[in-house]
């Protein structure tokens, strides 16, 4: 079971820009993520959590709002943010 999530140097960039719902959104799954575990967050209908293709293959995503979504992937222990995309 994952607990914990990383945020990398990109999304950390990205953040700084977006509207600060968008970064709470973000924060508040990250927290639930850390408390409940990933497997769980992921059965929550509301963030839309998908598995992405194509070049993309491997990473999955979260629905922030309806314009914007984080872009995460899953490496041994640990739910690290690639990057965070506007739609």
């Amino acid at each position: 079971m994952i607990f914990r999530v990383a945020i990398a140097r990109l999304a950390e960039k990205q953040l700084r820009k977006l509207p600060r719902y968008i970064v709470d959104n973000l924060m508040i799954w990250v927290a639930a993520v850390e408390h409940e575990g990933l497997e769980e967050v992921r059965k929550a209908r509301g963030y839309h959590d998908e598995p992405l293709r194509g070049d993309r293959t491997g990473q999955r995503s979260i629905r922030l709002s309806r314009a914007y979504r984080a872009i995460y992937e899953v490496k041994q222990d640990t739910a690290r943010f690639v990057s965070v995309e506007e739609v």
